[in-house]
Protein backbone atom coordinates (compact mmCIF):
# COMPACT_ATOMS: atom_id res chain seq x y z
CA UNK A 1 0.00 0.00 0.00
CA UNK A 2 1.56 3.39 -0.66
CA UNK A 3 -0.69 6.51 0.63
CA UNK A 4 0.35 10.29 -0.58
CA UNK A 5 -1.44 13.85 0.12
CA UNK A 6 -2.36 16.27 -2.69
CA UNK A 7 -4.06 19.09 -2.82
CA UNK A 8 -7.07 19.51 -5.25
CA UNK A 9 -9.20 22.60 -5.34
CA UNK A 10 -7.96 23.68 -1.92
CA UNK A 11 -8.74 20.49 -0.30
CA UNK A 12 -6.43 17.95 0.79
CA UNK A 13 -6.90 14.85 -0.11
CA UNK A 14 -4.79 11.09 0.92
CA UNK A 15 -4.37 9.02 -2.51
CA UNK A 16 -3.70 5.89 -1.40
CA UNK A 17 -2.90 2.71 -4.20
CA UNK A 18 -3.60 -0.83 -3.22
CA UNK A 19 -2.15 -3.18 -5.47
CA UNK A 20 -3.37 -7.06 -5.46
CA UNK A 21 -0.59 -9.25 -5.53
CA UNK A 22 -0.44 -12.05 -8.43
CA UNK A 23 -2.27 -15.12 -6.75
CA UNK A 24 -4.89 -14.08 -5.22
CA UNK A 25 -8.17 -15.37 -5.35
CA UNK A 26 -10.71 -14.35 -2.87
CA UNK A 27 -12.86 -12.80 -5.02
CA UNK A 28 -14.17 -10.19 -2.29
CA UNK A 29 -15.93 -7.62 -2.85
CA UNK A 30 -14.20 -4.11 -3.21
CA UNK A 31 -15.44 -1.88 -0.55
CA UNK A 32 -14.66 -5.22 1.88
CA UNK A 33 -10.62 -5.22 0.25
CA UNK A 34 -10.31 -1.61 0.58
CA UNK A 35 -11.14 -1.50 4.51
CA UNK A 36 -8.88 -4.28 5.31
CA UNK A 37 -6.04 -1.54 4.44
CA UNK A 38 -7.80 1.26 6.07
CA UNK A 39 -8.33 0.86 9.62
CA UNK A 40 -9.47 4.48 10.54
CA UNK A 41 -12.25 4.81 7.40
CA UNK A 42 -15.50 3.11 8.07
CA UNK A 43 -16.92 0.70 5.39
CA UNK A 44 -19.67 3.11 5.43
CA UNK A 45 -17.29 5.64 4.32
CA UNK A 46 -15.29 3.79 2.01
CA UNK A 47 -19.16 2.67 0.19
CA UNK A 48 -19.95 6.80 -0.09
CA UNK A 49 -16.62 6.95 -1.83
CA UNK A 50 -17.31 4.42 -4.51
CA UNK A 51 -20.63 5.56 -5.04
CA UNK A 52 -19.13 9.44 -5.55
CA UNK A 53 -16.77 7.94 -8.06
CA UNK A 54 -13.57 8.27 -5.69
CA UNK A 55 -12.06 4.88 -5.91
CA UNK A 56 -10.51 3.56 -9.50
CA UNK A 57 -9.21 0.33 -10.61
CA UNK A 58 -6.81 0.01 -13.11
CA UNK A 59 -7.20 3.51 -13.91
CA UNK A 60 -11.00 3.28 -14.09
CA UNK A 61 -13.49 3.95 -11.79
CA UNK A 62 -15.63 1.84 -10.39
CA UNK A 63 -19.57 2.88 -9.49
CA UNK A 64 -20.09 -0.43 -7.33
CA UNK A 65 -18.81 -1.87 -4.34
CA UNK A 66 -19.54 -5.07 -5.37
CA UNK A 67 -17.20 -4.95 -7.78
CA UNK A 68 -14.86 -8.52 -7.22
CA UNK A 69 -11.39 -7.80 -6.82
CA UNK A 70 -8.94 -9.84 -8.85
CA UNK A 71 -5.46 -10.55 -8.58
CA UNK A 72 -2.98 -7.60 -10.19
CA UNK A 73 -5.83 -4.91 -9.47
CA UNK A 74 -4.45 -1.59 -9.16
CA UNK A 75 -7.04 0.06 -6.94
CA UNK A 76 -6.84 4.13 -6.16
CA UNK A 77 -8.74 5.33 -3.44
CA UNK A 78 -8.88 9.27 -2.94
CA UNK A 79 -9.75 10.28 0.70
CA UNK A 80 -10.89 13.40 1.49
CA UNK A 81 -9.03 14.70 4.77
CA UNK A 82 -10.59 17.08 7.31
CA UNK A 83 -8.91 20.85 8.04
CA UNK A 84 -6.69 19.97 11.38
CA UNK A 85 -8.30 20.80 14.71
CA UNK A 86 -7.62 24.14 16.54
CA UNK A 87 -8.87 25.36 19.75
CA UNK A 88 -8.62 28.81 19.52
CA UNK A 89 -9.60 31.14 23.20
CA UNK A 90 -13.07 32.46 22.77
CA UNK A 91 -14.77 35.29 25.09
CA UNK A 92 -17.59 32.61 26.46
CA UNK A 93 -19.27 33.27 29.44
CA UNK A 94 -17.76 30.70 31.81
CA UNK A 95 -19.91 29.87 35.49
CA UNK A 96 -16.91 29.12 37.84
CA UNK A 97 -17.23 27.60 41.34
CA UNK A 98 -13.94 27.56 42.59
CA UNK A 99 -10.83 28.04 40.90
CA UNK A 100 -7.13 28.27 42.87
CA UNK A 101 -3.63 28.09 41.55
CA UNK A 102 -4.27 24.50 40.75
CA UNK A 103 -7.49 23.62 39.35
CA UNK A 104 -11.18 25.22 38.46
CA UNK A 105 -14.33 23.54 39.01
CA UNK A 106 -16.69 24.66 36.28
CA UNK A 107 -20.91 24.37 35.90
CA UNK A 108 -21.24 23.45 32.72
CA UNK A 109 -24.00 24.32 30.82
CA UNK A 110 -26.16 21.59 29.08
CA UNK A 111 -25.79 22.39 25.07
CA UNK A 112 -21.80 22.89 25.57
CA UNK A 113 -19.19 20.20 24.37
CA UNK A 114 -15.73 19.88 26.61
CA UNK A 115 -13.64 20.15 23.97
CA UNK A 116 -13.09 20.51 20.08
CA UNK A 117 -13.34 17.98 17.63
CA UNK A 118 -14.02 16.94 14.18
CA UNK A 119 -17.87 17.44 14.66
CA UNK A 120 -17.56 20.80 16.72
CA UNK A 121 -14.49 22.85 16.53
CA UNK A 122 -15.32 26.11 18.23
CA UNK A 123 -17.47 26.74 21.07
CA UNK A 124 -16.69 24.53 23.58
CA UNK A 125 -15.64 24.40 27.19
CA UNK A 126 -11.81 24.35 26.25
CA UNK A 127 -12.47 27.47 23.68
CA UNK A 128 -13.93 29.08 26.68
CA UNK A 129 -10.61 28.26 29.09
CA UNK A 130 -7.98 28.82 26.89
CA UNK A 131 -9.70 32.50 26.72
CA UNK A 132 -10.08 32.61 30.45
CA UNK A 133 -6.52 31.54 31.60
CA UNK A 134 -5.32 34.07 28.75
CA UNK A 135 -3.66 31.03 26.62
CA UNK A 136 -3.15 31.09 22.95
CA UNK A 137 -4.57 28.87 20.08
CA UNK A 138 -3.33 25.26 20.05
CA UNK A 139 -3.61 23.45 16.39
CA UNK A 140 -2.86 19.81 16.03
CA UNK A 141 -1.81 18.62 12.54
CA UNK A 142 -2.02 15.03 11.56
CA UNK A 143 1.70 15.18 10.26
CA UNK A 144 3.14 16.46 13.86
CA UNK A 145 4.47 13.98 16.26
CA UNK A 146 2.90 13.61 19.53
CA UNK A 147 6.30 14.73 21.51
CA UNK A 148 7.11 17.76 19.20
CA UNK A 149 3.39 19.04 20.23
CA UNK A 150 3.92 18.21 24.19
CA UNK A 151 6.83 20.34 23.96
CA UNK A 152 5.48 23.37 22.09
CA UNK A 153 2.86 22.93 24.49
CA UNK A 154 5.11 23.18 27.60
CA UNK A 155 7.20 25.68 26.22
CA UNK A 156 4.00 28.20 25.50
CA UNK A 157 3.00 27.83 28.77
CA UNK A 158 -1.20 28.06 28.33
CA UNK A 159 -2.44 27.92 32.04
CA UNK A 160 -4.09 24.43 31.75
CA UNK A 161 -2.35 21.30 32.05
CA UNK A 162 -0.97 19.30 28.34
CA UNK A 163 -1.41 15.95 29.82
CA UNK A 164 -3.67 14.33 27.61
CA UNK A 165 -4.36 17.97 25.62
CA UNK A 166 -3.02 16.72 22.10
CA UNK A 167 -4.31 12.90 20.38
CA UNK A 168 -2.20 9.66 21.11
CA UNK A 169 -3.73 7.81 19.16
CA UNK A 170 -4.43 8.09 15.23
CA UNK A 171 -7.59 9.27 14.23
CA UNK A 172 -8.31 10.63 17.52
CA UNK A 173 -9.08 14.55 16.51
CA UNK A 174 -9.30 16.09 19.59
CA UNK A 175 -7.69 18.59 21.72
CA UNK A 176 -8.05 18.67 25.44
CA UNK A 177 -5.88 20.85 27.76
CA UNK A 178 -6.54 20.88 31.62
CA UNK A 179 -9.77 18.16 30.78
CA UNK A 180 -9.37 15.43 33.61
CA UNK A 181 -12.68 13.68 32.82
CA UNK A 182 -15.77 14.95 30.53
CA UNK A 183 -19.80 14.85 30.91
CA UNK A 184 -22.07 14.75 27.57
CA UNK A 185 -23.28 17.46 25.40
CA UNK A 186 -26.85 17.54 26.69
CA UNK A 187 -25.25 16.91 30.58
CA UNK A 188 -25.14 20.18 32.68
CA UNK A 189 -22.78 20.41 36.06
CA UNK A 190 -19.66 20.21 37.64
CA UNK A 191 -16.68 19.81 36.08
CA UNK A 192 -13.05 19.55 37.29
CA UNK A 193 -10.12 21.34 35.17
CA UNK A 194 -6.38 20.93 35.64
CA UNK A 195 -4.25 24.08 35.57
CA UNK A 196 -0.70 21.65 35.28
CA UNK A 197 0.23 18.32 34.76
CA UNK A 198 0.86 17.49 38.53
CA UNK A 199 -2.50 18.26 39.42
CA UNK A 200 -4.13 16.15 36.20
CA UNK A 201 -2.27 13.17 36.98
CA UNK A 202 -3.37 13.36 41.15
CA UNK A 203 -6.81 13.90 39.89
CA UNK A 204 -6.31 11.04 37.28
CA UNK A 205 -5.25 8.74 39.75
CA UNK A 206 -7.97 9.30 41.99
CA UNK A 207 -10.63 9.17 39.10
CA UNK A 208 -8.91 5.50 38.52
CA UNK A 209 -9.43 4.61 42.05
CA UNK A 210 -12.41 5.24 42.27
CA UNK A 211 -12.50 7.45 45.49
CA UNK A 212 -13.76 11.03 43.69
CA UNK A 213 -17.31 11.30 44.51
CA UNK A 214 -19.75 12.10 41.66
CA UNK A 215 -23.32 12.30 42.61
CA UNK A 216 -25.80 12.93 39.44
CA UNK A 217 -29.68 13.98 39.25
CA UNK A 218 -32.00 12.78 36.90
CA UNK A 219 -36.17 12.59 35.91
CA UNK A 220 -36.48 8.96 34.97
CA UNK A 221 -39.38 7.47 33.58
CA UNK A 222 -41.73 5.21 35.64
CA UNK A 223 -40.61 4.70 39.47
CA UNK A 224 -37.44 2.03 40.18
CA UNK A 225 -38.42 -0.82 42.15
CA UNK A 226 -36.18 -1.30 44.35
CA UNK A 227 -36.07 2.28 45.17
CA UNK A 228 -32.54 1.84 45.69
CA UNK A 229 -29.85 -0.62 43.91
CA UNK A 230 -26.49 -1.49 42.39
CA UNK A 231 -26.31 -1.76 38.51
CA UNK A 232 -22.97 -3.57 37.27
CA UNK A 233 -22.57 -4.66 34.05
CA UNK A 234 -20.10 -4.15 31.26
CA UNK A 235 -20.41 -1.21 28.72
CA UNK A 236 -19.32 -1.17 24.96
CA UNK A 237 -20.41 0.43 21.34
CA UNK A 238 -23.50 -1.31 20.41
CA UNK A 239 -22.27 -3.38 17.63
CA UNK A 240 -25.66 -2.06 15.44
CA UNK A 241 -25.19 1.39 16.10
CA UNK A 242 -21.31 2.47 16.92
CA UNK A 243 -22.73 6.09 17.98
CA UNK A 244 -24.25 4.59 20.95
CA UNK A 245 -23.16 2.66 24.16
CA UNK A 246 -24.76 -0.74 25.04
CA UNK A 247 -25.02 -3.66 27.58
CA UNK A 248 -22.63 -6.49 26.51
CA UNK A 249 -21.93 -9.60 27.68
CA UNK A 250 -19.46 -9.93 30.38
CA UNK A 251 -15.84 -9.70 29.59
CA UNK A 252 -17.02 -8.11 25.94
CA UNK A 253 -17.20 -4.62 27.18
CA UNK A 254 -15.78 -2.31 30.30
CA UNK A 255 -16.90 -3.11 33.91
CA UNK A 256 -19.14 -0.21 34.86
CA UNK A 257 -20.93 0.35 38.40
CA UNK A 258 -23.53 2.76 38.87
CA UNK A 259 -25.49 3.30 42.36
CA UNK A 260 -29.24 4.63 42.23
CA UNK A 261 -31.60 6.02 44.53
CA UNK A 262 -35.21 7.40 43.61
CA UNK A 263 -35.61 10.59 45.66
CA UNK A 264 -38.79 12.05 44.72
CA UNK A 265 -42.07 10.10 42.96
CA UNK A 266 -44.10 11.90 40.35
CA UNK A 267 -47.14 9.97 39.12
CA UNK A 268 -45.32 7.97 35.89
CA UNK A 269 -42.02 9.65 36.85
CA UNK A 270 -38.93 10.12 39.35
CA UNK A 271 -36.14 11.96 40.55
CA UNK A 272 -33.62 10.05 41.21
CA UNK A 273 -29.81 10.01 42.27
CA UNK A 274 -27.00 7.96 40.55
CA UNK A 275 -23.27 7.63 41.80
CA UNK A 276 -20.88 7.00 39.88
CA UNK A 277 -18.26 4.30 40.50
CA UNK A 278 -16.34 4.04 37.28
CA UNK A 279 -17.07 6.48 34.46
CA UNK A 280 -17.63 5.24 31.13
CA UNK A 281 -19.14 7.04 28.50
CA UNK A 282 -23.09 7.35 28.52
CA UNK A 283 -22.53 5.23 32.00
CA UNK A 284 -25.81 6.55 33.78
CA UNK A 285 -27.98 7.04 30.60
CA UNK A 286 -27.22 3.35 29.58
CA UNK A 287 -28.08 2.36 32.88
CA UNK A 288 -31.04 3.73 33.38
CA UNK A 289 -32.11 2.71 30.15
CA UNK A 290 -31.24 -0.88 31.32
CA UNK A 291 -33.52 -0.69 34.86
CA UNK A 292 -36.47 0.13 31.98
CA UNK A 293 -36.20 3.77 33.60
CA UNK A 294 -34.47 5.61 31.12
CA UNK A 295 -33.78 9.16 31.66
CA UNK A 296 -36.27 11.50 30.65
CA UNK A 297 -35.88 13.28 27.18
CA UNK A 298 -33.13 10.47 26.07
CA UNK A 299 -33.50 10.70 22.70
CA UNK A 300 -30.58 7.96 21.62
CA UNK A 301 -31.63 5.18 24.81
CA UNK A 302 -35.43 5.54 24.45
CA UNK A 303 -36.49 8.47 26.62
CA UNK A 304 -38.18 10.67 24.21
CA UNK A 305 -41.45 8.40 23.82
CA UNK A 306 -44.19 8.07 27.06
CA UNK A 307 -42.60 4.92 28.83
CA UNK A 308 -45.47 4.30 31.51
CA UNK A 309 -48.79 5.72 31.97
CA UNK A 310 -51.39 5.84 29.17
CA UNK A 311 -50.65 7.11 25.95
CA UNK A 312 -53.26 9.90 24.82
CA UNK A 313 -53.39 13.03 22.71
CA UNK A 314 -53.57 15.27 25.79
CA UNK A 315 -50.41 13.25 27.65
CA UNK A 316 -48.45 13.19 24.39
CA UNK A 317 -49.30 17.11 24.11
CA UNK A 318 -48.47 17.55 27.97
CA UNK A 319 -44.80 15.48 26.95
CA UNK A 320 -43.82 17.70 24.38
CA UNK A 321 -44.22 21.07 25.46
CA UNK A 322 -42.31 19.61 29.07
CA UNK A 323 -39.59 18.20 26.18
CA UNK A 324 -39.43 21.55 24.60
CA UNK A 325 -38.91 23.80 27.53
CA UNK A 326 -36.20 21.05 28.48
CA UNK A 327 -34.53 20.67 24.75
CA UNK A 328 -32.02 17.93 26.65
CA UNK A 329 -31.99 14.63 28.52
CA UNK A 330 -32.44 15.20 32.45
CA UNK A 331 -29.19 14.60 33.78
CA UNK A 332 -27.26 17.11 36.02
CA UNK A 333 -23.72 16.31 37.85
CA UNK A 334 -24.77 17.89 41.17
CA UNK A 335 -21.61 16.80 43.16
CA UNK A 336 -18.34 16.84 42.76
CA UNK A 337 -15.98 15.19 45.67
CA UNK A 338 -12.03 14.70 45.65
CA UNK A 339 -8.91 15.16 47.69
CA UNK A 340 -7.52 18.54 46.60
CA UNK A 341 -4.25 17.74 45.07
CA UNK A 342 -2.47 20.80 45.75
CA UNK A 343 -3.64 21.00 49.99
CA UNK A 344 -3.85 17.22 50.42
CA UNK A 345 -7.49 18.86 51.76
CA UNK A 346 -10.58 16.74 51.22
CA UNK A 347 -13.29 19.21 49.24
CA UNK A 348 -16.98 18.78 47.82
CA UNK A 349 -18.51 21.29 45.41
CA UNK A 350 -22.45 21.23 44.73
CA UNK A 351 -24.43 22.85 42.22
CA UNK A 352 -28.31 22.79 41.84
CA UNK A 353 -30.14 21.56 38.47
CA UNK A 354 -30.24 24.53 35.72
CA UNK A 355 -33.99 26.27 35.40
CA UNK A 356 -34.75 23.51 32.26
CA UNK A 357 -34.43 20.62 34.77
CA UNK A 358 -36.26 22.47 37.82
CA UNK A 359 -39.58 23.41 35.98
CA UNK A 360 -39.42 20.39 34.30
CA UNK A 361 -39.50 18.91 38.29
CA UNK A 362 -42.22 21.55 39.01
CA UNK A 363 -44.45 20.66 36.62
CA UNK A 364 -44.21 16.70 37.01
CA UNK A 365 -44.76 18.06 41.04
CA UNK A 366 -47.91 19.41 39.77
CA UNK A 367 -49.42 15.91 38.80
CA UNK A 368 -49.51 16.18 34.70
CA UNK A 369 -48.14 13.80 32.79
Amino acid sequence: MRANDVMDDNRIEQVVTLEVPPGYEEGVRIDRYITRFLPNVSRTKVQRGISEGHVTVNDEVVGKTSHPVQAGDVIVCRILKPPPIEATPEAIPLDIVHEDEHLIIVNKPAGMVVHPAYGNRSGTLVNALLHHVGAGSIAVEEEEEDDELDDELDEGGIGLSTLHAVPKSEGDPSIRPGIVHRLDKDTSGLLVVAKNDHIHRELARQFAAHTIQRRYVAIVWGHPDPPEGKIETDLGRDPKNRKKIAVLPQGRGKHAVTYYEVVELFQHTSLAAFRLETGRTHQIRVHAAFLRHPVLADATYGGESIRYGHVSANRRAYFRNLFAGLQRHALHAETLGFDHPGTGERVSFRVHPPEDMLAAIEKLRGGGG
